[in-house]
């Protein structure tokens, strides 16, 4: 699992969220919002209480076999779907086929949800529970099904087995079936306080004098806020981006993955624009951004970051589209002067 956490310790802001949503019913849940509110952390809490032996108003006991099992990744009466590629790096085991053929340089791990897998948590909602408590299916994130995973699934919330409860957690719900989404209840992610979600970061290991900075960053989001810190960037670095590419200087974004250059050239583009209107910038120091831009060049510049976007997983060249991205924000950067150098 993500060190994000410790196993079974939640943030605040989900123990509250958590005490919430206990006490309601429903044989299905749709835990959605942006990334780095901790849905997978609210869903496998949702889990692990229902299939506790000695559950409290606020989550498990963390001390009983059943609580150890879902730590340990071994509860038979909990079966997780996810992409390969998230069940290897949070520490659930493939299934013994699917290792072979990745140890066997048969294919990479999957980055969807795989049909395969679905059927197999299908027929596992149809069988009885080992303990008696029920059974609980966690797909993360449930946007990772492919149309036929999620055609599959359709059916199973249609007629759920009666001891069997679904927790979908997404961070982009709306590329979910509409049908889907109308056969589980609801749950918003919140965002916690300002102050707690500092506080939290300094208790992972961010920096107090950092831990604002980087929560701005992220749009207030503190797990997103924290990768962002431990990926190595100093705050210096961000402040200065701006300006750096205003200056067209590729060199500060050579190591950077082209998702995590376009996603933080949006930031960049969407504070500009809220500068170039009189707004508040949301990511950004206004005192760290550009003054001048015109709003039809900023306008066209998030336009061809959409386009970008759609593209990001599979880039032609890595540099090359280094150099495209970061000459359209140049060029976007000094559109209010007659010309840019």
């Amino acid at each position: 699992m993500s060190d994000n956490h410790s196993e079974g310790v939640l943030p605040p802001w989900l123990i509250a969220q958590l005490e919430r949503l206990l006490p309601q019913n429903g044989h299905a849940w749709l835990l959605h919002g942006p990334s780095g509110l901790g849905q997978y952390e609210l869903a496998l809490g949702l889990a692990q209480a229902w299939l506790c032996e000695h559950p409290t108003p606020v989550g498990a006991c963390h001390r009983c076999s059943s609580c150890h099992e879902v730590e340990v990744r071994t509860h038979s009466d909990l079966c997780v779907l996810m992409p390969e590629t998230e069940l290897l790096a949070l520490g659930w085991p493939l299934s013994e086929k699917a290792q072979s053929e990745i140890d066997d340089k048969k294919r990479k791990p999957s980055k969807e949800i795989r049909v395969e897998a679905l059927r197999d948590a299908i027929e596992f909602s149809q069988r009885t529970s080992a303990k008696g408590r029920g059974k609980v299916v966690l797909l993360f994130p449930a946007e990772m099904m492919n149309h036929v995973s999620a055609n599959a699934l359709l059916k199973t919330l249609e007629e759920p087995p009666g001891d069997t409860r679904f927790v979908l957690a997404s961070r982009s719900a709306h590329l979910l079936l509409p049908t889907i989404r109308s056969r589980c209840m609801t749950h918003t992610m919140a965002f916690p306080p300002d102050a707690q979600a500092r506080q939290w970061l300094i208790e992972q290991g961010v920096a107090s004098q950092d831990a604002g900075l980087w929560l701005a960053a992220c749009g207030q989001r503190p797990q997103d806020a924290l990768a962002l810190a431990r990926e190595g960037a100093s705050t210096a670095s961000w402040l200065a981006f701006p300006q750096a590419m205003r200056a067209g200087d590729v060199t500060m974004v050579r190591e950077w993955s082209a998702q995590r250059l376009v996603s933080t050239l949006h930031k960049l583009c969407h504070d500009q624009m809220a500068l170039c209107i009189g707004g508040a910038p949301r990511f950004f120091p206004a005192s760290s951004l550009v003054e001048g831009c015109t709003m039809a060049r900023l306008s066209s510049w998030s336009k061809a970051l959409n386009t970008s976007m759609r593209s990001v997983e599979h880039p032609y060249n890595a540099g090359l589209m280094q150099e495209a991205l970061v000459n359209q924000a140049r060029l976007a950067l000094h559109s209010g002067r007659k010309s840019a150098p």
